[in-house]
């Protein structure tokens, strides 16, 4: 099974992005095998969504400079971040989340973990992603499904 994750603030414009892919999938309809999560901000969430999954993928919002829009598409081990000794739950984020269920599931962590970051144009308050990461968001959501086997080229 595969399960695709989409973490962020809907709340915060651009970083609603991948609550919003999850919505998208929904819609488009995901093939057997593919379970979806919206992990929204709260990192134990996604933690506990990752159980027996072979392959997990995440989504969300970045912010690194790049052109509003860009795609990236990152191995898990790059942005795994190991649990702090002094980390709270407030503090607790995917790539903690990451860390944790490969050190809570062993060898029941998936096997390849992926995750895919949109760069944000605006995170400033209020619903709705802008223009260039809607669009970016879409044809992800298309290429994902493309990948599992679903639908996904279609207009």
């Amino acid at each position: 099974m595969t399960v695709i994750i989409g973490c962020g603030n809907l709340l915060r414009s651009d970083d609603g992005a991948g609550p919003m892919l999850i919505r998208k999938l929904w819609e488009l309809g995901v093939p057997p095998g593919v379970r979806l999560a919206d992990g929204g901000t709260a990192g134990m969430d996604v933690a506990f969504q990752i159980g027996d999954a072979e392959e997990l993928i995440l989504v969300d919002a970045c912010k690194t400079g790049a052109e509003p829009g860009t795609i990236f598409e990152l191995p898990g081990e790059e942005v795994e971040t190991p649990p702090l000794k002094s980390l709270n739950l407030h503090d607790f984020r995917w790539d903690h989340a990451i860390a944790m269920g490969r050190w809570l599931l062993k060898d029941r962590f998936p096997k390849k973990v992926t995750v895919f970051l949109i760069e944000a144009e605006n995170l400033s308050h209020g619903f709705g992603l802008s223009p260039t990461v809607e669009s970016a968001m879409e044809r992800l959501a298309k290429a994902l499904l493309q990948r599992l086997g679903g639908k996904g080229n279609e207009d």
